[in-house]
């Protein structure tokens, strides 16, 4: 895609997504909320709740207040996926911690032998951190209240993508009229690839092994070569795996010390799957 045009001239979708967990793979996406603007004005939008491969937790209920009951007749994601991928089509994505949603939905279209999309996004929490000083921080329900956004009912999916939307707007007015799409992209101060979430191409056995293990929620016996126990056997159940530039993780509840820590795949030289 074109960056260099102003960027009231780009046609935009603003999603959320509510899982059933913090961590891909472990967990999974129940909501997805999206709104696409164009001309100054929404000309569409899109939500459905998902059926989870697995109970959601009374703790993760309390965050978004979708229940068990509510996705039990719900759709799966496979059944979903390409709606979803059609609706992104040549539009200029919009996210608030964009890189959180991006990891979920990078699993699902890889999944279902969906072709990452290569659309570019705006991550609209790191645009607020630039470009709007003057709140105590840059939480999406704050920021509605500070620029006055009807947010709807909070951590709901299409109510938080449309809030997404104003927001990421405000940011680009701040910007300016004549300020182009690699504007805002390098306000930003990050690169928002879709190929850098991928957890399923061009990884090695090792890291394969770990994958395999999350998805299928069994424990792993790793060998880490880092922490008390550096280079001795320790066996773990992974809570989900994250991609990260200061190094990708999984999220494991560790057997010896009986907690919840993130282990660098870097650092693990063996790994076998428990069965």
């Amino acid at each position: 895609m074109n960056l260099e045009k102003p960027w009231n001239e780009y046609t935009y979708v603003s999603f959320d997504t509510e899982t059933s967990g913090a961590y891909p793979l472990g967990a999974e996406i129940v909501e997805i909320g999206m709104v696409k603007w164009k001309d100054g004005k929404e000309i569409d939008s899109y939500q459905t709740l998902l059926k989870p491969s697995f109970p959601m937790s009374d703790f993760i209920i309390g965050i978004h207040g979708i229940s068990n009951e509510m996705v039990e007749n719900a759709p799966k994601m496979k059944e979903k996926i390409q709606e979803i991928r059609d609706f992104f089509k040549d539009c200029v994505l919009m996210a608030h911690h964009a890189p959180f949603d991006m990891g979920f939905l990078t699993v699902d279209f890889e999944k279902n032998g969906i072709l990452l999309p290569s659309e570019p996004v705006l991550c609209t929490s790191l645009l607020a951190r630039k470009l709007i000083p003057e709140t105590e921080n840059h939480k999406l329900q704050t920021l509605i209240k500070v620029l006055k956004i009807d947010g709807g009912t909070a951590h709901r999916a299409l109510d938080d993508a449309r809030a997404c939307l104003h927001v990421g707007l405000e940011c680009l007015k701040r910007m300016g009229e004549q300020a182009t799409l690699r504007h805002a992209t390098k306000a930003m101060g990050k690169e928002l690839d879709w190929n850098k979430y991928s957890l399923m191409q061009g990884q090695n056995e090792l890291y394969q092994k770990v994958v395999s293990a999350t998805i299928e929620h069994k424990d792993i016996d790793i060998i880490y070569e880092s922490g008390s126990v550096k280079g001795k056997t320790r066996r773990i159940s992974p809570i989900g795996i994250v991609r990260n530039p200061d190094g990708d993780y999984v999220m494991a509840v560790c057997h010896i010390d009986r907690a919840q820590k993130r282990f660098y795949l870097g650092k693990i030289s063996d790994a076998s799957v428990v069965f």
